[in-house]
């Protein structure tokens, strides 16, 4: 099978973009959070082929993505009052709004769901596809179902370039730059409730519209919505979570063989054993960015476990510890992806 092109996010390639999708193709589309596998969101036949490509499930909902404020009107109805608020703060950005959905537009999209998830993208590749496009991309991340989520094209093609058909074809807009997926936010009630954190923090949105709720767990959770299932973001190596205080010991008592160590620079392990230190970020906002790339790197090096030193539950700190929280579920799993 030939390997799906890879082109340049320059004009000629976002014009082929457009075409392709125009056509009923699957482009990947760099964002500012994750690369997306993405389809004209209101072509159903090519967004069920996300669905085939990734592996994931039909009743689990995607993210569409659009151009503005104003493409609210196309996709939902009986909106709260606080959404546009929300939209107008923090589109383009990565802020997802779910919303009551229309029922002529985006049924295979949603999942079969009455509710719909809308993002407006900051990155300027996807934003100058989508108004190309004249209508949203419905794009999950551009990984296998279950799977670590891709910040580069080269992280697609290895993984997905086979699966894809010929017309596919990949944007290449460089790494992105938060490196973790959007803030999900369920907007279908009279208080907005966080259930995904993401690179839009719980204060941030607090601030525009005063009260916010999360789920106590994710059986809770009142809708569906994407990238919310416990198994979730999962290397292939064994993922262990530790606190800096109790890390030293997690990496002694880690399965044999080898051991990647994912953390702050200002961790210094200290236990009687070789680690392979795939990250050193100074800041909480450099290991979101270098993140699912570590996790990759752990894969490649086919190490045994990954020991995850949590940073601390700030800021977008708090998305970081959701992904390896769930990407620990994955890996303790053998049936997940």
């Amino acid at each position: 099978m030939a390997t799906t092109p890879v082109m340049e996010a320059d004009p000629a390639g976002i014009s082929h973009a457009v075409a392709a999708l125009r056509d009923g193709h699957l482009v990947v589309l760099p964002t500012e959070t994750v690369y997306g596998l993405g389809a004209d969101a209101t072509n159903d036949s090519a967004v069920a082929r996300i669905f085939a490509v990734k592996g994931r499930p039909t009743d689990h909902p995607l993210i569409v993505h659009v151009a503005g404020v104003h493409d609210l009107d196309t996709w939902a109805v009986n909106v709260q009052s606080y959404v546009e608020k929300l939209a107008h703060r923090f589109w383009p950005g990565p802020l997802t709004l779910v919303v009551q959905r229309r029922t002529a537009i985006g049924s295979v999209a949603a999942g079969g769901a009455p509710t719909i998830a809308l993002r407006c993208p900051e990155h300027p590749v996807a934003r100058a596809v989508i108004d190309a496009l004249g209508c949203g991309v419905a794009a999950p991340s551009a990984n296998l179902f279950g799977r670590v989520s891709p910040t580069s094209a080269e992280h697609v093609l290895s993984e997905l370039g086979d699966a894809l058909s010929e017309g596919d074809l990949i944007l290449d807009g460089g790494e992105c730059a938060i490196g973790v997926e959007s803030t999900i936010v369920d907007c279908t009630g009279d208080i907005p409730v966080v259930v995904r954190p993401g690179g839009v923090t719980e204060a941030q949105i607090a601030e525009v519209v005063g009260s916010v709720a999360r789920p106590i767990n994710d059986l809770d959770l009142a809708v569906r919505a994407p990238g919310t299932l416990a198994a979730h973001y999962a290397p292939a190596a064994r993922v262990l979570l530790a606190e800096p205080l109790e890390a030293d010991a997690v990496i002694a008592a880690a399965p044999p063989g080898d051991v990647g160590l994912l953390c702050l620079v200002s961790f210094v392990p200290t236990a009687d054993r070789l680690v392979h230190r795939l990250v050193a970020p100074s800041t909480v906002e450099e290991y979101a960015q270098d993140l699912y790339a570590a996790l990759r790197r752990a894969d490649d090096l086919q190490l045994a476990a990954v020991v995850a030193v949590l940073p601390p539950a700030e800021g977008i700190g708090v998305a970081v510890r959701d992904r390896l929280s769930r990407a620990a579920v994955g890996t303790a799993s053998p049936n997940v992806g």
